[in-house]
């Protein structure tokens, strides 16, 4: 073989590389453009983008060559066409990471690892409309880039050409230098910057990694409860009863959002409510995504290395729901899309929440928000959540926590009566003095503040029903948001954490206003400190909080030290005092809680210093399990885990395996009799979706199958519990009262599923055997001929009612 590179086969790898360039280009024109920045930032914003494109082809070219050169080797022809190919995948994931970035307001990085597959997609489906207009850029860039790789191939001076690419070079090496806010990450190429950022956290965690952890054994963050210091009791006249505690999450409401602030007067019903609490103007969240906040709001807890939520076996903790749960507490959660999402029921349920009520259990009196082009929805709006969690608490249950997180001021931002709201905003607008700049984006994105008149009107008539029950004047209301929303561009770095958070009571003393700074990590062990105090409560020695508690203080001051993690896996954010580090970048924020870049060496590497110290504790305690000792956790029973010939038998069945590939296995091993390794592999799928409701059927009738009916029973009757509107959680356990003689169980569970509507003849077939059973037989005829009048050609329906005349 001749190792032959021909100066020809050299230019048609530029001209490759030039047409890649200039399809980034054409990218990121469309992209500023559409970002509708502002006219006198627009050539800039462009200028700059255009310098990285160039050098992130660049970069992608001499990356590429390599395998480019050995392929040529063997086929030229086919190294052109290979090389096209790759470019045109590159070009496609480009526009996508333009597409996403447009969305979200950022570049998508490391935290595209953080999610399943299904969550990404129930992500993308909620902010991306699917039609044809939108495949149109997927045939025009290909062509594009053809047709710019056809002009360049066909200019005969290959030498003007080449001089031309080395002029270009030395341009845009000078404008990288002189430009500085080329770094920004706003600018930078998508594609360079995903690759970059994928890098930088493997790189990180295998840093992390090769931290002795093996010879450690203590518990860090273990210390004595009386370390967090009640700062809340002088502000409240307490009674003798425990409180009601009710605790609202806000999807996306930033604090530019309320009050005055520059996006306000959407939210009138909060803004008059922050005037009668105890609000926290500076207050983070510590996460720039939903899946941080319950974890850190009712546990603050550490983040692990994609997020609490995402450690695949729960370390021991503590939390507000166990430790109220201990003390007397009815616990519930309410929220309108799937608790799958982010892994929220695996908390939830391990913390052993009373009653989750999430997408599965609204059932037809109560209406889901209306699904995409594609029929994607997240599941119920606001003011329906509100009206479930209202309609389900109960009197008689006291005291109570109850966590409500809303959901419809997310992308796609559908909500019902979205005409009225959107005029809504404009009445707004109109009798506003804000600029004309600001209206104009604030009609661009009126469906959006439309969403939050909406959510605000929801609260309202939360609070409004709320107010007429007998125990309103004994509840505490905890109102936050779990982070800015994304759409609307950010004025900074810090913006995406600054979250509104208010206290609100009847027996709240007077409305207070407090300018320093706390977080999501500080309210658990104030509130408990404060319950503790002016009740009684089971003792409580030791926590592990990584919050100290909320900072009272009516001067802008910071007195934490704040970790943040921007996406899942992206901790590279840290608040010190007043400054805030960010991607290696000093801010110093004023108390407006604003921020302008500082230069001041020496703190930048003890706050780096300070991060890594966080990150190592955190690499630690997570993986070690090393938050809280199980032999003090008397608040939660540990979740059973798999031994080592379990895990070897898993592996077996579900390597490369969905869980719906692994459920129709175990279908599978169960019509062979083998229900051991049906359970097993059961328990598999609910140790990562414990709402699996299919799963946990089997299960529960795999027990039956082997006469175990009292287990059977547990786990159907839970099967029901977590799926009141799914017909076969019904059947199974009809089926299981059937088989062991206890028709007169049967009843109520009919009763329930006709309740809840479910429309099955099968389960009044079943009901009416039951009735005959029971020598009922005038009930079961009557049964019967109803469902025949629907179905009179079903033979078993037919057989049936023949033998009971």
């Amino acid at each position: 073989m001749a190792f032959k590179f021909s100066q020809h086969t050299f230019y048609k790898y530029i001209y490759l590389i030039l047409a890649l360039i200039i399809a980034f280009w054409s990218m990121s024109l469309f992209e500023a453009f559409m970002s509708k920045a502002p006219v006198d930032n627009f050539w800039y914003t462009l200028l700059l983008k255009l310098i990285n494109d160039f050098w992130g082809g660049l970069i992608i070219g001499a990356l590429c060559f390599p395998l480019y050169f050995i392929i040529q080797l063997f086929s030229k022809k086919g190294t052109i066409i290979l090389t096209k190919i790759l470019f045109l995948l590159i070009i496609v994931i480009q526009y996508l990471l333009v597409k996403y970035s447009l969305t979200t307001m950022l570049n998508l990085g490391a935290d595209i690892l953080g999610y399943s597959f299904n969550d990404a997609f129930s992500t993308v489906s909620a902010s991306e409309s699917f039609s044809i207009i939108s495949f149109i850029p997927f045939i025009a860039l290909p062509l594009l880039f053809t047709l710019a790789y056809w002009l360049l191939k066909w200019h005969k001076n290959d030498r003007l050409l080449i001089g031309s690419s080395v002029l270009f070079i030395i341009l845009f090496a000078m404008l990288k230098l002189t430009l500085h806010d080329t770094s920004n990450l706003k600018y930078q190429n998508k594609i360079v910057f995903l690759t970059k950022d994928i890098v930088k956290f493997h790189n990180e965690k295998n840093k992390l990694s090769a931290y002795n952890l093996s010879e450690r054994e203590d518990y860090p963050l273990l210390k004595s409860f009386n370390t967090s210091n009640d700062v809340l009791s002088p502000f409240f006249s307490s009674k003798e009863e425990k409180p009601n505690i009710v605790v609202i999450v806000v999807e996306g409401l930033g604090s530019e959002f309320v009050k005055k602030n520059e996006y306000g007067g959407f939210t009138p019903y909060l803004d008059s409510l922050i005037e009668q609490s105890l609000y926290w103007e500076n207050f983070v969240s510590t996460t720039g995504r939903s899946f941080g906040i319950l974890p850190s709001l009712l546990g603050s807890l550490p983040f692990g290395e994609k997020g609490f939520l995402e450690l695949t076996y729960t370390p021991s903790h503590l939390s507000l729901i166990s430790i109220l749960k201990a003390n007397g507490y009815f616990t519930s959660y309410y929220s309108g899309g799937p608790s799958s999402f982010d892994r929220k029921v695996n908390f939830l349920e391990y913390n052993g929440i009373h009653k989750l009520i999430d997408k599965n259990k609204y059932g037809s009196d109560y209406k889901e928000t209306i699904g995409d082009n594609g029929g994607f929805s997240w599941g119920y709006p606001d003011s329906e959540i509100f009206r479930k969690a209202i309609n389900s608490l109960e009197t008689e249950k006291l005291p109570r926590l109850d966590i409500i997180m809303t959901l419809s001021s997310h992308e796609p931002f559908e909500f019902p009566d979205k005409a009225h709201y959107m005029n809504k905003v404009v009445d707004v607008l109109n009798a506003s003095n804000k600029p004309e700049s600001l209206k104009q984006q604030i009609t661009t994105h009126k469906d959006i503040f439309g969403c939050l008149l909406y959510t605000d009107n929801a609260i309202k008539t939360f609070m409004d029903s709320y107010k007429r029950r007998p125990d309103y004047g004994n509840t505490i209301f905890i109102i936050t948001g779990d982070h800015r929303l994304i759409p609307i561009s950010q004025k900074d770095k810090l913006c995406r954490f600054h979250v509104p958070f208010l206290i609100y009571s009847p027996m709240l003393k007077k409305p207070e206003t407090f300018k320093s700074v706390s977080s999501h990590w500080d309210v658990t062990p104030s509130l408990l400190s404060y319950l503790y105090k002016n009740h009684h409560f089971k003792p409580l020695k030791k926590v592990s909080w990584i919050g100290k508690g909320l900072d009272t203080a009516k001067e802008f001051r910071n007195i934490h030290k704040i970790p943040l993690m921007r996406y899942k896996g992206g901790l590279n954010d840290f608040l010190y005092k007043d400054y805030l580090l960010s991607d290696g970048e000093l801010f110093k924020i004023n108390d407006n809680f604003g921020i302008y870049k500082v230069t001041e060496e020496a703190l930048i590497k003890t706050m780096e210093d300070s991060l890594m110290a966080f990150k190592r504790m955190n690499t630690y305690v997570t993986q070690r399990k090393k938050i809280f000792p199980d032999s003090l956790n008397i608040y939660v029973t540990p979740k059973t885990e798999f031994s080592k010939e379990q895990l070897a038998t898993i592996s077996k069945y579900s390597n490369q395996k969905t869980f719906d590939d692994v459920l129709t296995i175990a279908q599978d091993l169960s019509s062979k009799k083998d229900y051991k390794t049906t359970r097993l592999l059961c328990d598999y799928i609910l140790n990562e979706y414990p709402n699996y409701t299919d799963a946990r059927i089997l299960k529960g009738r795999t027990l039956a199958w082997e006469k175990n009916y009292k287990d059977s029973e547990i786990e159907l009757l839970n099967a029901l519990e977590r799926a009141p509107f799914y017909d076969d959680s019904y059947s199974a356990i009809l089926d299981l009262y059937w088989w062991v003689g206890q028709e007169d169980k049967s009843e109520s569970i009919y009763k329930q599923a006709l309740k809840n509507k479910i429309t099955n003849p099968n389960l009044g077939y079943k009901m009416a055997k039951a009735l005959n059973r029971l020598n009922d037989n005038s009930k079961a005829i009557k049964l019967m001929d109803s469902i025949l009048k629907i179905y009179p050609d079903n033979t078993d329906y037919q057989t049936l009612i023949k033998s009971l005349k």
